[in-house]
């Protein structure tokens, strides 16, 4: 199988070092800039905690010199994929697979549901450029439930955790999603495949749309988070809204926020991912874990006020920092 990995950082380095490592695809990679040369020099590269391995890597700036794929993983960060999406065409054939590897919701995630509003979700996808860049049917969903960071460009830090959900974008199970799990799990991976991939996407995004932005916000980590009694309930509520969403959409939340707190504190004094990018000065991913939340329920007709209070706080705080589009 040929395999493009999108975006060679932590997620997409993690994934494409295991794949190139466990000899089963061909791997190449879609990289820019000092990822590009650092791939270029020293191959895949990757800490963990048995070692570190590494093995060669096929990389380009350019999507036309890797050619058609089997399967395209996306790992970029929800501010460029916009301008992946134009870039990427070279690699997509008749059969090839899309699975973004990415936080929070994903541009296709309400297609198909009914009695859903037609169009695309403005918040992730402006204008539905990506949606008409990378058809409905080519897509994989993916869940990532692990922990990795970048010590360099083209050095990956694996930290914990090694899960990946896969499903069909559609719903249901297929045998080209069984054989994308099937190859992850070769290469080392928790993978296991999902007959409802939308549901592992939002109770993923139900656990930590809040936690991100007020870490970002407020500068905590997440023990501090918790520990407030004040802000802990304005978590719940916001998540409690998420869930009335989620139930309107298919997407029922069978825990109730507490359960989920108990289980994020059980991490310990941790860094969210959106505050070591607000402490970096790297663009926030709020559309994709807030606003998007925030635009399903306006277009539901449900009130989501802690929501709202949320992403205006988290939005506002990006823009002051010029980490967040001065848009509307």
């Amino acid at each position: 199988m040929k395999v493009c990995i999108i975006g060679a950082g932590a997620i997409g380095g993690l994934i494409g070092t295991r794949l190139a490592v466990a000899g089963r695809a061909q791997v190449s990679t879609l990289a820019r800039g000092a990822t590009l040369d650092a791939l270029r020099r020293h191959g895949w590269r990757m800490n963990t905690a048995a070692g570190s391995v590494q093995a060669p890597a096929r990389a380009s700036d350019r999507a036309s010199e890797l050619g058609v794929q089997d399967l395209v993983v996306i790992a970029v960060k929800g501010t460029a994929l916009t301008a992946v999406a134009r870039d990427m065409a070279p690699l997509l054939g008749p059969d090839t697979l899309v699975m973004p590897a990415m936080n929070g919701v994903p541009w296709w995630f309400c297609q198909g549901v009914p009695d859903f509003p037609a169009g695309a979700l403005q918040s992730v996808d402006p204008g539905g450029l990506i949606g008409n860049a990378i058809r409905f049917e080519q897509v994989l969903g993916c869940v990532v439930h692990a922990s990795a960071s970048t010590l360099e460009p083209g050095l990956v830090q694996h930290r914990m955790g090694q899960g990946l959900i896969v499903g069909e974008a559609a719903g249901g199970k297929s045998e080209r999603a069984q054989q994308v799990v099937d190859l992850l799990a070769h290469a080392g991976f928790d993978a296991s495949l999902a007959a409802d991939v939308r549901r592992e996407i939002w109770y993923k995004l139900w656990g930590n749309m809040t936690m991100n932005p007020v870490s970002a916000i407020t500068g905590a980590t997440a023990d501090r988070v918790l520990a407030d009694p004040l802000v802990r309930a304005f978590c719940s509520a916001a998540m409690a809204e998420a869930a009335t969403i989620g139930a309107r959409i298919g997407c029922e939340i069978a825990q109730a926020a507490e359960d989920r707190h108990a289980i994020t504190a059980k991490l310990g004094a941790f860094k969210t991912s959106m505050l070591q990018d607000a402490e970096s000065g790297r663009p926030l991913e709020l559309d994709a874990i807030v606003g998007a939340v925030h635009e399903i329920g306006q277009r539901l007709g449900i009130d989501t006020p802690n929501v709202d209070a949320l992403f205006g706080l988290a939005r506002l705080f990006g823009r002051v920092r010029g980490l967040y589009p001065e848009r509307s």
